[in-house]
C-alpha cells in the first residue's frame, strides 16, 4: 500500500499575496531513497510517482481521493496563520518623551 503526505500550500515569502494558499496538496511519499547518477551527479530515483503532486480545493476532496485509490495518507498541519495589524501613523510613533 502506498503512502501520501496531505498539506495545504504556504503562502510565498517573496510575495504579499495568498493566492492558492486555500489549495491542499497530495504528494506520494518515496519508496526508495535517492542515489547519485554515476555520469551526471545530479540525485535521483526509480521511482517515478515522487514527480506527481495534485491539488484539491478541500481537505475532505484530498483524503476522499486517498481513500478511493487506497492510500494511507497523513495530513501535515501548516503553520497558524498570525494577522499583523498594524496601522500607517505606527510608522512615524516615538517612544515616551521623558520631561
Amino acid at each position: 500500500m502506498a503512502h501520501a503526505r496531505i498539506y495545504q500550500r504556504i503562502k510565498n515569502a517573496m510575495q504579499s499575496g495568498r493566492a492558492r494558499t486555500n489549495s491542499w496538496v497530495l504528494e506520494y511519499e518515496p519508496t526508495e531513497p535517492k542515489r547519485p547518477d554515476p555520469l551526471t551527479g545530479w540525485a535521483g530515483s526509480g521511482d517515478t510517482r515522487g514527480q506527481v503532486r495534485l491539488s484539491f480545493p478541500s481537505l475532505e476532496a484530498a483524503k476522499a481521493y486517498a481513500e478511493r485509490e487506497g492510500l494511507t495518507a497523513h495530513v501535515v498541519a501548516g503553520p497558524e496563520k498570525k494577522l499583523k495589524l498594524q496601522a500607517y501613523a505606527d510608522n512615524f510613533m516615538v517612544g515616551p518623551i521623558n520631561l
